[in-house]
């Protein structure tokens, strides 16, 4: 049949992914395709292994075109000095923040990364946490579904700061449950701690046991993929 590529021919394998990535290259300087671009940012990543390429694409891609995943994963090669980028948080965290602000993909992931970043300290030359910043886009990336984000978001109302953020275990309840309707582990194990205790909600013994076998099972299912890898 004409067009099908018999994958176990590499030369043909090779051509095939050789007119990939003209065909991406096009879309990207010729067309302005941002999408485009996305996917030759990704081909040198994946396909080429040539991380300096997938590192300047990315950055074309982000501050060019605006495109969400591009800064998403522009920022992760900040974080690391992936691709010849300059190791900087700083820039990571612009880079996170304009991703968060799209309706991109990777949003949510750029908006957790933004909370942990605040939440980290290191953005500061004092080393202090802005817990204001990390509830604002820890609640961001809660409510588009991203468990870590609500089971942090739990930690914060738990520990509290001097700095105007009181303790409120009510609000540490809600969000370590909703990190455990997420299938975060640790969220249902602390919810389940919650209710057996009265702490932040009222005492119910069987909620209590429900939320601690959901995290058990959570937990079989995570060794039983890892012991899939």
């Amino acid at each position: 049949m004409a067009g099908v590529i018999d994958f176990k021919d590499e030369k043909e394998v090779k051509q095939f992914l050789d007119n990939l990535g003209v065909e991406y290259s096009f879309q990207c300087h010729s067309e302005n395709d941002s999408e485009g671009c996305q996917r030759l940012a990704d081909y040198f990543e994946g396909v080429k292994k040539n991380y300096e390429s997938a590192a300047q694409v990315l950055k074309h891609n982000c501050e060019k075109n605006g495109h969400g995943e591009s800064c998403y994963k522009l920022g992760a090669y900040h974080v690391t000095g992936k691709g010849g980028m300059t190791k900087c948080l700083q820039t990571a965290y612009s880079c996170f923040m304009r991703s968060c602000h799209t309706d991109g993909k990777k949003a949510r992931d750029a908006c957790h990364n933004v909370g942990l970043l605040a939440h980290d300290g290191r953005l500061s030359e004092g080393g202090a946490p802005d817990l204001a910043v990390a509830r604002q886009y820890y609640e961001k990336a809660c409510g588009a579904g991203f468990a870590a984000s609500c089971f942090n978001l739990s930690a914060l109302f738990i520990e509290g700061n001097a700095k105007g953020m009181p303790p409120d275990m009510k609000q540490a309840a809600k969000y370590a449950e909703r990190a455990c309707e997420l299938g975060h582990v640790w969220g249902c194990a602390n919810a389940s701690r919650m209710y057996r205790l009265g702490e932040g909600t009222e005492k119910d013994e069987k909620k209590a046991e429900q939320l601690k076998n959901r995290a058990k099972e959570l937990h079989g299912l995570k060794k039983e993929s890892q012991a899939g890898e």
